[in-house]
């Protein structure tokens, strides 16, 4: 049997404890027994293996193969210079797993702030009489003394109540205070019954004697927590992206470098020189400058959003976002305002728009509607309920201030449906009720008229419930209130009979202005929106239709969605238009994992603790910044600093954005895979001198290939980004039009410049074929450095091409990304640095070479520039003949 469905004194006996508490011994006991009062959080991975999972991932394991070899090529030729390759590549490394290192560190942050919302002390009973306690040191059975604006440190049955009203959105993430009291329940949901308070939640009025019935990770909140701690975010599309490359990559190195070591083998070269081959084949086929190009780009991708109110906690999520094909949204605060506002009220038998002049007419005529809605409500000095404090605000605009003093209340439950008050006015009781209709009305016998009261009949009561119904409809929350003048004092649910009906007033939580063209925004973008809501359904099928969403789809209610196999939820999902009503985190956390298991991607909002397993299972997990409890902002990837829906559509068009830059900095930085990797082949296959160094290569993946690729990154959003559908779960970041366009288009043009450039160097010095070549003759330096200048000038030509797959270079001129010429500026700087300045010079093993080096890889710089702005011709003739058809 439950606690709840006891009295309270069974409940003690149940506990073991007493009205009084525990003794200090049976605590101390039972603290042994039980443990602190804390919740705790999973074991983290120690940061040392955290760092060694960055160090040891596949592009890391490449380049290690790299470096061993170098190390064993050293080992056995020591004055060879691979020792200094090894170390570099080993830098390179470490760089890389560093970054990724902080980025992965930080996030192991999702359930600390759980235990920060436990507060530090509470009031108990211990040896009979009141104690300040550390909350770590509660145990069941400990009876503790609660007032308004105290935070519940354990989950608690109530032994005693006086107007508790509870603030569980920490717990549902809706905002308005509940009602509690100490009545034995039969409602087995810890969260809905009337006589718990868990931890977690505060008094908002009242005050509370109460008995622990968990601590830590036995309470609820803690439920909440294991779930957090089981559910692992799944990875983003890019970083299934980037696992996907890395294995490609993988495999084509080492079968490259195993290859061409067995072919120099097979050819009797020495060593050093298979070695260096086999080394030179990793290093040029991977690109090292991916993994932090990736990373600097959605950094300055969450900048960018940050200014539009979105503040990313995890890097994948920038992209992600822009994948998203579903988004899962709650009602209160995102796709409305979070402030209600008084619109209707029914007086006798008119329905008036909330004006000031209606209101004035209210007043004139002392209208005991207005009374009690200045009166009858729970507000602790201005605090509480948006509802009440709307109600209040609206009635004492007109009335003034009343100097009315409180002599009783009967709270509200969700039994009654109504709370009740007792006022002495000018001397005398005055009675003011105010509830649900269907909870006030059967208490009336009169209706305020002109002139006085009057009997109601069937037909006032008909009316009044159709007019109600109607403004229910509108998504208005309808309430209704009644008076009575008491001859004495009495008990209040004694006085609660023979009620005068004094109307209805009609209250809105008006949707925010932005979120109908945001909607529309998302429907052109092919982003499915569906609302996932406690509110009442009339409510949420109101709302959805005033904002667009909603037409004539399928609305369903949590009760019937716990009703649906997986199998049938999944059917419903597929709907065009779909709403869920009266739904909790359980029912969002299932709508999410149903949604991924068709193949979408899905974004989901949330701003209670018990919204963090939803938030982790989703693709995104979107916190509130303003509403949104820790909890729910440390388990989100992204958070909505104004709690707008309409942001969330912002930062969809970012990630967008991001994707298709990705994809324009990975063609950019595969296409010099291809002049890198040929040198090795020439070393090999046609026994020529090897135009670039392994350190060369470096210079170019991770010195001037950088900035413009991370220029590419900034690009602004192209034309029409979210006028198209969002891109299939299965669509490639490298896909082969990509490869293709790197390997067999862009990058022979770049590897025939660049040899050219090499050889010209050579015969222009008097070297000819098959002669013997020294790596510290001054004509190789010139040579590989010529080849490198040559790879570097083509690449400014390719990350002009780059920026855009289909559209000509001439539609972008470089005003619309300043970062793109300051990167191309800085590309070249670097490379002459590399070149000129003696310490760069000898480090890559370069020499000035002559002026026509500098000349000679300029026309096939314009060539290239031509041949793509044909192909871009080609492929927008090829694409509107398609949309002809």
């Amino acid at each position: 049997m439950r606690l709840q469905s006891l009295t309270a004194a069974e409940t003690l006996r149940r506990l073991g404890s007493s009205g009084s508490g525990l003794s200090s011994a049976e605590a101390a006991r039972r603290r042994a027994e039980f443990g602190p009062n804390e919740l705790e959080p999973r074991p983290a991975r120690p940061a040392v293996l955290q760092l060694f999972d960055q160090l040891t991932h596949r592009f890391a394991l490449i380049l290690w193969v790299g470096a061993g070899l170098c190390f064993l090529s050293a080992w056995r030729d020591p004055g060879g210079g691979l020792l200094a390759l090894g170390a570099a590549i080993v830098a390179v490394i470490a760089v890389n797993g560093v970054f990724s290192f902080v980025q992965e560190y930080r996030a192991e942050k999702a359930v600390a702030a759980l235990q920060r919302l436990l507060p530090l002390r509470a009031q108990a009973l211990r040896d009979g009489a009141p104690q300040r306690l550390e909350a770590r040191e509660l145990v069941p059975g400990d009876v503790l003394l609660l007032e308004a604006g105290d935070q519940v440190p354990a989950d608690c049955r109530l032994l005693e109540a006086l107007g508790v009203k509870v603030n569980t959105s920490a717990l549902t993430g809706e905002p308005v205070p509940e009602a509690r009291d100490a009545r034995p329940s039969a409602e087995e949901d810890a969260l809905r019954s009337q006589n718990l308070v868990l931890a977690g939640t505060f008094l908002v009025s009242g005050r509370a004697r109460a008995v622990v019935i968990a601590t830590g990770m036995q309470t609820h909140f803690g439920g909440i927590l294991r779930l957090t701690q089981a559910e692992r975010p799944p990875l983003s599309p890019l970083q299934r992206e980037i696992s996907r490359l890395a294995a490609i990559v993988a495999v084509l190195a080492g079968a490259l470098g195993a290859l061409f070591l067995g072919v120099g083998y097979a050819l009797h070269l020495p060593l050093r020189e298979s070695l260096l081959f086999a080394v030179g084949t990793i290093v040029a086929n991977v690109p090292e400058g991916l993994l932090p190009t990736v990373t600097v780009s959605l950094a300055m991708a969450a900048q960018r959003m940050a200014k539009r109110n979105a503040l990313v906690r995890r890097l994948p999520a920038v992209e992600a976002l822009g994948a998203a094909t579903v988004v899962c949204t709650d009602k209160t605060g995102t796709l409305t305002l979070n402030r209600m506002e008084v619109k209707a009220l029914v007086w006798r038998s008119r329905t008036l728009a909330a004006t000031p002049e209606a209101l004035c007419e209210l007043a004139a005529a002392r209208a005991p509607l207005l009374h009690g809605a200045a009166l009858c409500h729970d507000l602790l000095e201005g605090r509480g309920d948006p509802m009440e404090l709307s109600l209040r605000a609206a009635a004492e605009g007109a009335l003034g201030p009343l100097p009315a003093r409180r002599e009783a209340e009967l709270p509200f439950d969700t039994d009654r449906r109504r709370l009740t008050t007792l006022h002495t006015l000018d001397g005398r009781l005055a009675l003011h009720v105010k509830g649900a209709p269907e909870a006030v009305l059967p208490l009336c016998a009169f209706a305020d008229a002109e002139g006085g009261a009057r009997p109601m009949s069937a037909a006032d009561r008909e009316a009044i419930a159709r007019e109600a119904g109607a403004l229910a409809d509108r998504g208005l929350r309808v309430l209704a209130f009644a008076h009575s003048a008491p001859a004495a004092r009495a008990e209040l649910a004694s006085l609660e009979r023979e009620l005068t009906f004094a109307g209805l007033v009609a209250l809105e939580d008006p949707p925010r202005p932005e979120v109908p063209a945001a909607i529309a925004r998302c429907r052109e973008a092919g982003i499915r929106v569906i609302m996932v809501t406690g509110d009442h359904p009339r409510t949420a099928l109101a709302v959805a239709r005033q904002i667009g969403l909603f037409s004539d789809g399928r609305a369903l209610t949590g009760a019937e969605l716990r009703r649906l196999t997986d199998a049938e939820l999944q059917l419903a999902l597929g709907e065009r238009e779909i709403l869920v009503a009266r739904a909790d985190a359980a029912d969002k956390r299932r709508i999410v994992e149903v949604l991924r298991r068709k193949g979408e991607v899905v974004a989901v909002t949330g701003d209670g603790a018990n919204d963090a397993p939803a938030l982790r299972a989703a693709d995104i997990g979107i916190a509130m910044g303003r509403s949104g409890t820790d909890v729910a902002r440390e388990a989100a990837d992204l958070v909505l600093l104004d709690d707008n829906f309409a942001t969330i559509v912002d930062a969809v068009e970012e990630g967008r954005t991001v994707f298709a830059n990705i994809r324009k900095f990975m063609t950019y930085i595969l296409t010099s895979n291809v002049p890198e990797l040929v040198p090795y082949l020439a070393l090999v296959l046609l026994r020529a001198p090897l135009a670039l160094t392994v350190l060369q290569i470096l210079a170019v993946d991770l010195g001037t290939d950088l900035l413009p690729a991370l220029a590419l990154g900034a690009e602004p959003a192209g034309e029409g980004v979210m006028r198209r559908p969002p891109r299939r779960r299965d669509q490639r970041l490298i896909d082969r039009r990509i490869l293709v366009r790197a390997y067999l288009w862009l990058g022979p043009m770049e590897a025939a410049a660049a040899m050219a450039a090499f050889f010209a160097v050579l015969h222009g010095g008097g070297w000819r074929w098959g002669a013997p070549l020294a790596a510290s003759d001054p004509l190789y330096l010139q040579a590989t450095t010529a080849c490198l200048v040559a790879i570097v000038i083509m690449q400014v030509a390719n990350v002009l091409a780059c920026r855009s797959e289909a559209r000509p270079m001439a539609a972008r001129g470089l005003g619309e990304n300043p970062l793109l010429a300051a990167g191309i500026a800085a590309e070249l700087v670097l490379l002459l640095a590399v070149v000129y300045w003696p310490p760069a010079a000898s480090l890559f093993g370069c020499a000035p070479p002559p002026a026509s080096a500098w000349l000679l890889p300029l026309p096939f710089a314009a060539g290239l520039l031509i041949l793509e702005e044909g192909r871009k011709a080609v492929m927008r003739q090829a694409a509107s003949a398609n949309g002809a058809r």
